[in-house]
């Protein structure tokens, strides 16, 4: 399978409680709900196609306990992802939980970079980084991703936990899909490509 990290960011790189105020007030964020003003019909169209691509969804414990706790309640029929998130396989790396109460759940204990790295192994599509946000950088910046999915919404939050705050080395990414909404959010994916290159600027004639 090949690793895919899928995100909704703000414009400043929030990564935290993009559907609603109580969904992560951890360390006292009171900013949640931010991505729900610009959800429209091309939004849910793209986002299900990304998840018809994930043979397993893997999360942190943080991420994997809310959408434990608020997926299982989605019971509209008409509901395009509830379906294929209650079914799919599901993968949370943690060293504290001894069971899953999602099923179907696997718990990956130990080093996360190790053990995702081992399920990598194994056949398959995708196996899509929903939220995780700390997760996610772990394993990018450890070279596991190989490709970013983002939403990104036309808001700035000054507060929150961001997406790409970790240690690791310069990434570089190359663009492989874009599109905007009518109500502005920016649908990008990404392949990562290795390390970021570094040039010196000598003059715009460089460029003609």
């Amino acid at each position: 399978m090949k690793l895919v990290l899928t995100e909704f960011l703000t414009l400043d790189g929030v990564a935290q409680g993009p559907g609603a105020p109580d969904e992560d007030i951890s360390d006292g964020f009171t900013r949640g709900g931010w991505m729900v003003p610009y959800l429209d019909e091309v939004f849910v169209r793209r986002t299900s196609e990304w998840l018809d691509a994930a043979d397993g969804l893997l999360f942190g414990r943080r991420t994997y306990t809310a959408f434990a706790r608020d997926w299982p309640a989605v019971t509209d029929p008409r509901d395009p992802f509830a379906g294929r998130m209650n079914a799919l396989p599901k993968y949370v790396v943690s060293g504290t939980l001894a069971t899953g109460i999602w099923a179907p759940t696997t718990v990956l204990p130990g080093d996360p970079v190790a053990t995702v790295a081992d399920l990598l192994r194994r056949p398959g599509r995708e196996l899509q980084v929903h939220g995780s946000s700390r997760l996610g950088d772990t394993l990018l910046a450890a070279g596991l991703v190989e490709t970013v999915r983002l939403a990104v919404a036309p808001t700035v939050l000054r507060s929150g936990r961001r997406l790409l705050a970790g240690a690791g080395p310069a990434t570089a990414l190359r663009l492989t899909r874009h599109e905007a909404t009518d109500l502005g959010l920016l649908l990008l994916e990404y392949d990562v490509v290795g390390a970021a290159p570094l040039a010196e600027y000598d003059g715009v004639t460089q460029f003609l």
